[in-house]
C-alpha cells in the first residue's frame, strides 16, 4: 500500500476529515478522475486501523463511489454518443450490445470486477443508451455495497495485509464476486418468471 501514489492534497483531506475523505475520493475517482486502486487501498487501511468505524467506512465509501457513477451517468445521458465512442473505442458495439440486452447484470459484473477494467466505458454507455436511471443506481449499489463492506469486513478481521492479498488474487477474487452475484440473479430470475409461465 505504501507503494501507491496518493496526491498531497489527498493526504491532506484524508488525515482531517477521515470517512468524509473516502466519500470524496470516491466521488471523484467514478466521476472526474480515475485513482485506480486507492479507494479500495484506503478503505481497506481505515478499516483495519479502527475496526469499529468499518461499517462507517465501507459505507462513504459505497456511497461516493455511488454518487460518481451517478454524476457521470448523467452527464453521459445528457451528452452525445460520441463521448461513449471516444471512450469505448474498438469495444464501442459490443458494450452497447449488452448494454441494450442486460444492462442490470453488466453493470453489477463491470463494477465488481478490480482495475484495470474499464468500468467508466459501461457507466457512459448506461447513461447514453438510457439504461433506466433507478436499475442503474440500484447496480451500482448491490455491486459497490459488495466491493467496500467485503473489503471492510476482511481488513477489520485480518488486518491491512488483506490489501496485498486482494491486490495478488484480484482476478480470481472478482471473478468469483461475479459468479456468486450471477447465480444469485439467474435463480432470482427463475423464481419471478416460474408464477407466470404457470397460469
Amino acid at each position: 500500500m505504501d507503494r501507491l501514489h496518493i496526491p498531497h492534497w489527498l493526504q491532506v483531506l484524508l488525515a482531517t476529515s477521515g470517512g468524509l475523505g473516502l466519500f470524496v475520493v470516491g466521488v471523484v475517482d467514478s466521476a472526474f478522475l480515475p485513482l485506480p486502486v486507492i479507494s479500495d487501498a484506503l478503505t481497506i487501511s481505515m478499516c483495519a486501523n479502527n475496526p469499529l468505524r468499518t461499517p462507517y467506512y465501507a459505507f462513504m465509501s459505497t456511497a461516493g463511489s455511488v454518487i460518481g457513477c451517478m454524476i457521470l451517468y448523467f452527464v453521459a445521458r445528457k451528452g452525445e454518443e460520441a463521448l461513449y465512442h471516444k471512450h469505448a473505442k474498438g469495444r464501442a458495439a459490443k458494450v452497447r450490445h449488452w448494454l441494450k440486452r442486460n444492462g442490470f447484470i453488466t453493470t453489477i459484473v463491470g463494477a465488481l470486477m478490480p482495475p484495470p477494467t474499464p468500468f467508466k466505458i459501461i457507466v457512459i454507455g448506461a447513461g447514453v443508451f438510457e439504461m433506466p436511471a433507478k436499475s442503474f443506481f440500484l447496480a451500482i449499489l448491490i455491486a459497490r455495497s459488495i466491493r467496500f463492506f467485503g473489503e471492510g469486513y476482511l481488513a477489520a478481521r485480518y488486518g491491512s495485509q488483506v490489501f496485498q492479498f486482494l491486490m495478488a488474487h484480484k482476478v480470481s477474487m472478482g471473478l468469483v464476486s461475479v459468479a456468486v452475484v450471477v447465480v444469485f440473479y439467474l435463480i432470482v430470475k427463475l423464481v419471478t418468471r416460474a408464477p407466470k409461465e404457470s397460469e
